[in-house]
Formats: structure tokens, sequence, C-alpha cells
């Protein structure tokens, strides 16, 4: 099918005043199926983007999971001044007490007993015989990674601290745990790691 329009269109004044010279303009005729077709072109015309693009595009996210992981370094990975063996006493069975080589000591105290997953846990530390800033207790499940756990305690004066903290339950059942106590004493911190079952 083919349009036609008129090949010549007359402009005159309508002002009221003498009549201008006519303009003439020329007009080609135009057909729909070669508006069609030129449509078409212009659309399909459109490139992929070079394969450059999509390298430096994979270059920059590579170079921001890396200053993620240099920023997020020390929240995973707590900056300790002193690190203590891992103690041999079962937070399941009851208190333990941390020995800090100034003499100090703390202990330490997870209820209830036996250490439940999924449920609220309260967290107890008592300091003696030296001053202890601040404490945190950081949870790391032993054969497998559960994400960041390190709730703080309040410091309740006196040396005694008190805390809220909770494990997520393993789809196979029970779970070895590593708690990390981290004690700040204002000259340093010192990490007192221990070792405990905690079950559905």
């Amino acid at each position: 099918m083919q349009v036609k329009f008129p090949a010549l269109a007359t402009l005159q004044n309508h002002s009221g005043h003498s009549p201008a010279k006519p303009c003439k303009i020329w007009v080609p005729p135009i057909s729909i199926e070669n508006l069609k077709h030129s449509v078409i072109q212009k659309s399909g015309s459109t490139s992929s983007p070079p394969k450059y693009v999509a390298d430096i595009a994979i270059l920059i996210a590579v170079i921001a999971l890396g200053a993620a992981g240099y920023w997020l370094a020390p929240l995973l990975l707590p900056k300790t001044d002193v690190s203590l063996p891992l103690s041999a006493c079962d937070l399941n069975a009851g208190p333990c007490t941390i020995d800090l080589p100034d003499g100090g000591k703390v202990e330490v105290a997870i209820d209830p007993r036996p250490i439940p997953a999924l449920k609220s846990l309260r967290l107890l530390a008592l300091a003696s015989g030296t001053r202890i800033e601040k404490i945190e207790i950081d949870f790391a499940g032993v054969d497998m990674k559960m994400g960041y756990n390190r709730p703080q305690l309040e410091n309740l004066g006196d040396g005694r601290f008190s805390g809220q903290g909770n494990l997520p339950v393993c789809i196979s059942g029970s779970m070895p745990w590593e708690a990390t106590v981290l004690v700040d004493t204002g000259r340093g911190v010192i990490a007192a790691p221990f070792r405990f079952e905690a079950g559905s």
C-alpha cells in the first residue's frame, strides 16, 4: 500500500493584507512498506556491547569484593594481643575460669545448660584481681561457618558483666562450637577459647 501526499503545497498569507507570493514546497511520496523497512533497519542496528565492557565490569566487581573483605576482616577475625591456649573446661558442665597474664581472673558462664540452639542464652562474666573495660564472646562453628555472632556483654560494675546471645540451629543436629571470650583490659585484648556441643 502506498500513501501519496500532494506534490505541491501552497502557503498563503491570511492576515488580511494583500496576498504574498505563494511559497511552493515539494513533498515526496511516502510508502508504508518503505517506512516499515526503515524502522526495522534502525531497530536491528543496535549491536551488543563489546566484550571488553563485560571484562571491565567483572574486574570492578572483583575489586569491590576485595575491598569489602579488607574492611570486614577486623569484624570476622577480631584483633587480639594475647591468645590463650584452648581450654579443656566445658561450658556445658558449668562456669569456666580464665587466668589472665597479669594475675587476674575472669569466670564465664552460659545459661541454660546444656547449651541449646535457637534459644536465648544468658552470658555471664565475673572479673577479679584486675580491671576489665569490655568483654565480648565470639561464637563460631568448629566444622561449619555460621556467620558473624559476637555479642558484647554489658558492664554492670564491680567486675560483673552480663549479656544475651543465641546460636543458630544446625540441620544435622548437635554441632561443636567454639566460644572465644575477648577480654579487653585497656592495655590489650586477651582471647580465651572454649569448645562445647550445642543441640537443637
